[in-house]
């Protein structure tokens, strides 16, 4: 069992949501709507710019999906553990990452389980969003030293 993501079929799959971003930003931004009012254009141009900064940060965040698949791999070699992937199953992306996870574990069956325990819905959506702006400390340990801390302060 590899730990390794980095396939260029998994990153199109894992990427699915930025293509599609993408894709309808530059629709969009062939739209005439000039002709009709020039408020539409300058509504076409802010929608345009959006959808296209969106995409760019779906396509940085690769380096992050292949550290989560590592721990993910990690976290459930010996069994899968449902709680592992709550946080990942809170957004569209994570649960593509999810599904990746479980078909290399094989266990892809433990995917329509999780989905109905994890659904998206509005409160979870805001809930995971409070919890990401929670200040996160990090601790390393070094055989069995504590030679690090660090304070992720988000504002």
């Amino acid at each position: 069992m590899s730990s390794r993501i980095s396939t260029f079929g998994r990153f199109n799959y894992l990427n699915i949501y930025a293509y599609l971003l993408l894709i309808m930003g530059v629709g969009i931004s062939f739209l005439p709507l000039y002709k009709v009012h020039w408020l539409l254009l300058v509504a076409q141009i802010i929608t345009v710019i959006a959808m296209l900064h969106v995409s760019v940060k779906i396509f940085n965040s690769w380096g992050s999906k292949k550290r989560s698949y590592a721990v993910l791999m990690e976290r459930n070699r010996n069994g899968v553990r449902e709680e592992t992937f709550k946080e990942y199953m809170l957004a569209p992306c994570g649960r593509l990452l999810v599904k990746i996870v479980l078909s290399d574990l094989g266990e892809r069956h433990q995917y329509k389980k999780l989905s109905k325990m994890y659904s998206i819905t509005l409160s979870n959506c805001i809930n995971a969003v409070k919890e990401s702006r929670k200040p996160k400390r990090t601790v390393v340990y070094v055989a069995g030293k504590k030679v690090g801390q660090s304070e992720d302060k988000q504002n």
